[in-house]
């Protein structure tokens, strides 16, 4: 396949879109697809959950990235923090709607979206309804059950009950992309359970790529990956399967306007644009990078790793997962 890149597509936002965590806890709904999970009921949970959902906050506000904070419609949904499952936007101005295996998470999706970032001063010229597809048990959770490659219009997809090769490929016509689906699991082998979200298996970038190899069993589908990922340009960065557990595939390239720490390649690159490309990541995926791996990434943008502990433990995500990537442009 020969790739080709659409300049008009960029593959990281300056600004997102975060759900604040006001029912945060323990969901056995969605636990029994997510082994990374770890069931907690101490009434600490919510306050501990609400301190590091700030913490996040804090970091993305000094590295000038746009943020808008909306409140979830359901005050008390486990999940909520993680709302780049049911909804993306895209550069078109456009938002996608969702279909999610749980009825949990379902409860997530707000009817006035269009409205409310109307309202945040941001353009929408269409709202895109997947959902129907839930009627029929066919499933397809965003930006967690896809990674995106924006330039080269490429989606990565490892599937699992969350993820629906039919619904990835129906996406892929709609939106230009051309699908890559693999099989991806827990321990790497091919009947172990599968990965729930390929957001945690990898992560792209403008320049690099961060991929758990390890949790592919099918070699092939392993060579197919990699090979499209290397003919993208992009540095590829293996991790091992100790560490996607730790989260370090969860990681997502931001772009703001304030130099935090020493400029980086990537940094100078945008520097005409007065903007910085940063890679957000959470502390338990810092401290997991090897040292060549860390130095490998800091060539690429300048690593913000946030602590977010409760999160991580008991909604089985982590920062990426709570960063909507916002592509509207302002009104």
């Amino acid at each position: 396949m020969t790739l080709v890149r659409h300049a008009d597509h960029m593959q990281s936002a300056s600004s997102v879109i975060l759900i604040r965590p006001t029912g945060f806890g323990f969901d056995p709904e969605t636990a029994s697809s997510n082994a990374f999970q770890q069931r907690r009921t101490d009434p600490e949970v919510q306050r501990q959950a609400a301190v590091e959902f700030d913490g996040v906050l804090d970091a993305l506000r000094q590295c000038g990235i746009g943020i808008t904070v909306l409140e979830p419609i359901d005050p008390a949904a486990p999940n909520a923090v993680f709302p780049n499952n049911w909804f993306s936007t895209h550069a078109d101005d456009s938002v996608v709607l969702y279909p999610m295996c749980t009825p949990s998470r379902r409860k997530e999706r707000d009817p006035a979206m269009r409205n409310h970032l109307e309202q945040e001063g941001f353009e929408v010229k269409q709202v895109v309804d997947l959902t129907g597809s839930e009627q029929q048990g066919i499933f397809l959770e965003g930006t967690g059950s896809m990674v995106l490659d924006r330039v080269n219009r490429l989606a990565y997809a490892c599937l699992s009950p969350r993820t629906n090769e039919q619904a990835l490929a129906d996406w892929c016509t709609r939106q230009g992309y051309t699908p890559v689906a693999f099989t991806a699991t827990m321990d790497g082998n091919l009947t172990g359970q599968p990965v729930y979200h390929t957001n945690v298996v990898m992560s792209i970038g403008s320049r690099f790529a961060v991929v758990c190899f390890e949790a592919m069993p099918y070699p092939g589908e392993r060579a197919d990956v990699l090979r499209d990922l290397e003919r993208s340009g992009r540095q590829v960065i293996p991790i091992t399967l100790t560490q996607m557990h730790q989260y370090v595939g969860n990681m997502l390239e931001l772009r703001g306007s304030k130099s935090v720490g020493r400029p980086s390649e990537a940094e100078q690159l945008h520097q005409e644009k007065n903007l910085h490309t940063f890679i957000l990541l959470s502390g338990t995926a810092f401290n997991a990078l090897q040292p060549d791996q860390r130095m490998a990434l800091q060539t690429h943008g300048q690593m913000v790793p946030v602590p977010i502990p409760t999160i991580e433990a008991v909604g089985g995500g982590s920062v990426r997962c709570m960063l909507a990537e916002n592509f509207l442009k302002r009104q």
